[in-house]
């Protein structure tokens, strides 16, 4: 390298070097082999691969944001509900659960609840089931956001979803779930199952699919990244649901990654260079999808209070009796046909005959004390305002007279049950009365249980 005729900067100390000389005077480098070295060529970056990256990367992922706050404010709402006791790890209790709307079989097919197909995609059973999805949702849904764009996003987020609570309510399935491939996938018992795992597993889909079927068009990371890149991440999360099968609804999971394949499968991207348009079939399939959502929490808050206090009756402890006494046993047996009567009257379909026998039972008894004849007539004032209730509509909906009547009642009926808790605490012992929990909120007569009071273990879930 010629140096003569003018000055430069040694590369190691940045000293000024006089012209024609080939080392630094202040640190003595070789200027001639630093010359050498820095003259090598540099790895040249992939400029389709850069190219493909900014376009993408730089799209707005809005609606995952939006779904990731929907969840946070149902579940803080479910929080408050259940009276802010719930820990990370312990579950909601299943009044909570099904007040909000998680899937349960029974109602749907009782009480025509269909919106019982998409609420479940918002709601979770604790915190630690929220973090889990929700820290998903953020590594997943962006990607597919910027792909397929906003419309397409919102269309794939519920339309999975449901399939997912679909392909859960189909199997529960008691004659199938035997055996490791049949408890994988099929339930034994029908309850309440809630998550947004399925719609998840849709998002997966949708990104296995699209890794395979653009794979000539992608730069080399984007392969890596979907497509058969993404098969560890099916295969561990399908091991964990085979580890935690009773407890995991794998049915929803596969659910909602078939849909998401099958979508993937017939829609196309969005690609770098296009113009950020939309066609006006997605855009009115966007609003579908959200109106669907906001119409199934709409129908939720409807039945809000009628839902989540009548199913916390259904496992209210009642009363019994350790020691023969008939005047007290009578008393205590008019009581409890009270309190289920109660329970009955707020149900979707209510037992008149229920509360005029135990209206009748309550006329023929007196308290042992005074606080006892107390209870008893406030007993019978209670089922005499649950009987004058407005009904809900043939849609099961209440009117907002019939919704603040309810909570009024069962404000009341709740001051009731501390009063008659407080009396069993200071004369339990004298009366040899005690309160139990039933093992089974149904009729001990082997009929079917009321519509919000379906035989499934309190205070468990079915995560998703």
């Amino acid at each position: 390298m010629n140096l003569e005729g003018r000055p430069s900067l040694c590369r190691s100390c940045g000293a000024i070097v006089g012209s024609g000389q080939t080392s630094c005077a202040v640190c003595g480098a070789d200027l001639a082999a630093s010359a050498v070295r820095n003259s090598r060529p540099r790895p040249s970056f992939n400029g389709d691969a850069m190219r493909f990256a900014r376009a993408v990367l730089n799209r707005s992922y809005l609606f995952t944001i939006l779904f990731l706050v929907a969840n946070f404010f149902v579940f803080l709402l479910m929080w408050q509900s259940s009276g802010m006791k719930s820990g990370a790890l312990s579950f909601f209790p299943e009044p909570v659960l099904l007040a909000y709307g998680a899937k349960l079989n029974f109602l749907i097919r009782q009480n025509r609840e269909w919106w019982r197909f998409v609420t479940p995609i918002f709601i979770h059973v604790n915190l630690l089931h929220l973090l889990v999805n929700m820290y998903s949702l953020w590594m997943i849904g962006p990607y597919v956001e910027k792909l397929y764009g906003s419309a397409k996003f919102v269309f794939f987020w519920v339309v999975t979803g449901v399939a997912g609570v679909a392909a859960s309510y189909l199997t529960v399935q008691p004659q199938w779930a035997r055996g490791l491939p049949g408890s994988f996938i099929f339930k034994a018992l029908d309850s309440p199952s809630a998550g947004a795992s399925g719609a998840l597993f849709g998002l997966i889909g949708v990104l296995f699919v699209f890794g395979i079927r653009f794979r000539r068009e992608l730069p080399e990371g984007f392969k890596r990244a979907f497509g058969t890149g993404l098969l560890p991440v099916i295969l561990i999360n399908l091991f964990i649901g085979f580890v935690g099968r009773g407890f995991i609804d794998n049915a929803a999971h596969l659910g909602g990654l078939a849909s998401g394949a099958a979508l993937g499968m017939v829609i196309d991207y969005k690609r770098p260079g296009e113009r950020a348009t939309i066609t006006i079939t997605w855009r009115i399939l966007q609003i579908l999808a959200l109106a669907l959502v906001v119409i199934s929490f709409a129908m939720v808050a409807r039945n809000f209070n009628r839902q989540l206090i009548a199913s916390q009756q259904s496992a209210l402890p009642v009363l019994s009796i350790s020691k023969e006494d008939q005047a007290v046993e009578s008393y205590l047996t008019a009581l409890n046909e009270g309190q289920r009567a109660f329970n009955s009257a707020l149900t979707a379909k209510p037992d008149a005959a229920a509360i005029d026998h135990a209206l009748e039972l309550l006329n023929q008894v007196t308290g042992p004390d005074e606080t006892a004849e107390q209870l008893r007539i406030e007993m019978k004032s209670l089922l005499e305002r649950a009987r004058g209730l407005p009904q809900p509509d043939n849609k099961n909906r209440q009117s907002v007279e019939s919704a603040a009547q309810t909570k009024k009642l069962l404000q009341d009926f709740q001051t009731w049950i501390k009063t008659r808790d407080e009396w069993i605490k200071n004369k339990g012992d004298q009366f040899h009365i005690e309160l139990v929990t039933p093992a089974d909120p149904a009729d001990t007569s082997g009929q079917e249980t009321p519509a919000t009071a379906p035989t499934a273990t309190p205070g468990t879930g079915r995560a998703r």
